[in-house]
């Protein structure tokens, strides 16, 4: 619902020439609902406008694109629209560039818009389609920005010099410049191919008028020097997130790199998946690598969230969390080949008890590791709200034993078991004792195995489950969509099963929601 302010604001930012007349005796008060208005109906002129004559220091998507009273669509939980996104930027350096050269915007009022904040926009990784603008295309926009602006601004710093040199100037006749920046926040995306556009940017934070100020870091594919190059110029107190994938870093890599995120006090989450980590068959030199890892894993003082994914952690689950300060609210070990001694140490841990989110894909919990993983959900119970144990090779009789733990986790709201060779009977079951988890809202499950069309090897390893065809008749027949009044969880409880292409890709079935 719109409310009758909101319906005006559209009105008026349907008409660029008359808006941009009327900004001279608006309200104040008025700018948030324009800029909303204008960013939802794409009035890119009108957007523009506003942003140059914005009236307050701050100019924050969080704060303008969230549900409000006039407008109860939360903008900022879709993906953001290129063009819009492109003129805010547009406006900021239209309006830096307007202050460097001495000019006015057109308008009486005193601007003083001094951070844009672009925190908090849509990325959830998937393609974004022509319209929208994903958080690599945001950072490589931002970094030319930032360097068109630091090239403009040495221009006219080199005029003045000039003027002031002049031989009929008087230095005291010529008023100093007019110092205006303006600081952006913003999570950052960087790769091999943005690397050079960024770290020129970065570079010129120090004296340029549009600074970058990085709140959630990832980097992919990027050598262990330019991953260091770019952490040095990242500003210590504003930096959360720190996210380096792909990277192919090894204990050695990471020796080189982990110190610099000492100096990054309020770190909160440190992911480092796919980082080639593999502590089976370690030599005596790697051995002490393992512990300068560990040692520095400890100095991040504020880490509440970790991701060691596909890192071969055999044993020393110990070794690695043992330093840490506090207690970790997420826990991401998926495909770590994980031993009993490691569930063993964690369910005794202080991270158990505060755990809310727990990754353990990818490890074999049907055999020896299934008492410990009942011992450590027995002890996360009370906080746990994300658990995801994909291909765990867990079969029915795994899972009855998990159910009576299971059930209590009573704030549990997400649960990940799709790539599990499951059977009809199975999932009903699970289906039936987690309806009565008032908070779950989300259940990924596999397709069952006696619905395929082709006989499954058993164990049915995750590549015949996830390339093996399914007979979609066998499937409805035996477990009818949430639209037939199947579903035995709560509304408004949402179910998804895996599809075939690729565990990653989640495909809902018919009347069920997408994530």
């Amino acid at each position: 619902m719109h409310s009758l302010v909101f319906l005006c604001a559209q009105k008026l930012v349907s008409h660029h020439a008359t808006a941009r007349s009327a900004l001279e005796v608006l309200p104040t008060e008025l700018y948030p609902v324009l800029f909303k208005a204008a960013f939802l109906d794409k009035r890119t002129l009108v957007l523009q406008d506003l942003v140059q004559t914005w009236p307050f220091p701050v100019l924050s998507f969080q704060r303008l694109l969230r549900h409000c009273r006039h407008c109860d669509r939360a903008l900022l939980q879709e993906k953001p629209s290129k063009l819009c996104v492109q003129t805010v930027i547009l406006g900021v350096v239209a309006y830096l560039s307007a202050a460097l050269e001495g000019r006015s915007h057109g308008s009486s009022r005193q601007h003083c818009l001094r951070v844009l904040d672009m925190t908090g926009l849509q990325d959830d990784g998937a393609d974004q389609g022509s319209e929208s603008m994903s958080l690599w295309s945001r950072t490589v926009t931002l970094a030319k920005a930032c360097i068109d602006v630091s090239k403009q601004q040495s221009k006219c710093t080199q005029r003045t010099s000039k003027r002031r040199k002049g031989p009929y100037s008087s230095p005291a006749a010529l008023p100093p410049p007019r110092l205006v920046s303006v600081e952006v926040r913003v999570d950052l995306f960087v790769n091999s191919t943005s690397y050079g556009v960024l770290k020129d940017a970065l570079q010129a934070n120090a004296h340029s008028a549009l600074r970058l100020r990085c709140r959630d870091f990832r980097a992919e594919e990027l050598s262990i020097a330019s991953t260091v190059g770019l952490l040095e110029f990242l500003d210590p107190a504003s930096v959360r997130q720190v996210d380096l994938r792909f990277n192919n870093l090894g204990l050695s890599g990471l020796r080189v790199v982990l110190p610099h995120m000492a100096k990054f006090t309020n770190l909160v989450s440190l992911k480092l998946p796919y980082s080639n980590i593999d502590v089976r068959r370690l030599s005596a030199g790697m051995e002490g690598s393992l512990h300068y890892f560990a040692t520095q894993l400890g100095r991040l003082s504020c880490l509440k969230e970790l991701n060691l994914g596909s890192s071969r952690l055999s044993g020393r689950l110990r070794q690695l969390l043992g330093n840490l300060q506090g207690p970790l609210e997420s826990l991401e070990l998926a495909f770590c080949c994980l031993l009993p001694s490691d569930l063993a140490y964690l369910s005794q841990s202080l991270h158990t008890p505060a755990l809310k989110k727990l990754d353990l894909s990818g490890n074999n919990l049907s055999d020896a590791l299934l008492q410990p993983f009942q011992h450590l959900l027995r002890e996360a119970a009370g906080s746990l709200l994300h658990l995801d144990i994909m291909e765990c090779r867990l079969a029915d009789t795994h899972l009855e034993a998990l159910l009576p733990i299971l059930c209590c986790c009573t704030r549990l709201r997400y649960l990940g078991v799709f790539g599990n060779p499951l059977s009809t009977r199975g999932l009903k079951t699970l289906l039936l004792r987690t309806g009565g988890l008032s908070a779950l809202r989300l259940v990924i499950y596999p397709y069952p195995v006696d619905c395929y069309s082709e006989d499954l090897p058993w164990p049915p390893s995750s590549s015949s489950l996830l390339n093996s065809s399914v007979d979609e008749e066998k499937f409805s027949q035996a477990l009818p969509a949430p639209t037939q009044g199947a579903c035995p969880l709560q509304p408004p409880a949402r179910l998804c099963v895996a599809g075939q292409a690729a565990f990653t890709l989640l495909f809902p079935r018919a009347g069920s929601s997408a994530m």
